[in-house]
C-alpha cells in the first residue's frame, strides 16, 4: 500500500514537472527573437522615446540575450524563467558589459508581437506588479517584436 501510494505521488511529480518543462520551452520559443524597446520606465521616470527607438533586445530559446544599443551590444546574459506561477517570474544575471555579475529578480507577461517585464535592482526583491516607481526603484520594459527580423 505504501508503495503504490509513493510510486503515485512521484508520478504525479513527474507530470507536474513535464507539464512545466514544456510550458517554459513554449514561453522560451515565444521569447525567442528580437525585440524592440516600446517603454522604459526606471524609478518611476520614463525614458525619452529618442532613447528607447535605439534599444533590441536579441533572446534565444536557451535563455541567453543580448542587448543593444545603435546596434552594438552593450550587455548580455542568461534568464530562467517560471511561467507557472500567478505572475510569471524571471531571473536573470548579466555575464557581460553593464552591470556584469548583478542578478535580477523580475516578473513578465507574453504576447504574440507584444511582452513586458517589470524587474527589481540587484539584492531586491521581486515586483509584485507591472509599475516602475521611484520608492521601490523598479524598472519597466514593454517590447514589440522586431519586424525587420
Amino acid at each position: 500500500m505504501k508503495t503504490a501510494l509513493l510510486c503515485s505521488v512521484l508520478a504525479g511529480c513527474f507530470i507536474a514537472d513535464e507539464a512545466g518543462d514544456k510550458a517554459i520551452t513554449k514561453d522560451q520559443k515565444q521569447i525567442e527573437g528580437t525585440w524592440q524597446v516600446t517603454r522604459l520606465v526606471i524609478g518611476g521616470d520614463k525614458a525619452p522615446a529618442s532613447d528607447i527607438t535605439k534599444m533590441k533586445v536579441i533572446n534565444g530559446a536557451d535563455g541567453i540575450w543580448a542587448l543593444q544599443v545603435d546596434g552594438k551590444e552593450i550587455a548580455k546574459g542568461t534568464s530562467s524563467i517560471d511561467p507557472s506561477q500567478k505572475t510569471r517570474t524571471i531571473d536573470f544575471t548579466i555575464t557581460e558589459g553593464d552591470g556584469k555579475g548583478e542578478h535580477h529578480l523580475g516578473i513578465y507577461e507574453l504576447g504574440k508581437n507584444a511582452r513586458k517585464l517589470c524587474f527589481a535592482p540587484q539584492a531586491k526583491g521581486r515586483p509584485a506588479g507591472f509599475t516602475s516607481t521611484q520608492a521601490a526603484g523598479s524598472i519597466l520594459v514593454e517590447f514589440e517584436r522586431d519586424k525587420a527580423r
